[in-house]
């Protein structure tokens, strides 16, 4: 079964993208950083892109 996410479709928040922004600058994983904040990987990946946040692609 696939997961469910309860913020489908919802606007990101200023402590969600702050959250984004330390994990990112941990050097954590797309797929780390989806699950810690409760959105998807797409939604993650995303909103880095928007905010020009880089995040680690781990092997």
């Amino acid at each position: 079964m696939a997961e469910q996410f309860t913020k489908h479709r919802q606007p990101w928040k200023a402590d969600e993208v702050a959250k984004l922004r330390v994990l990112a600058g941990k050097g954590k994983g797309l797929k780390e950083i989806a699950k810690a904040l409760n959105r998807s990987e797409e939604s993650t990946k995303e909103r880095a892109k928007i905010d020009g946040i880089g995040i680690a692609k781990l092997r």
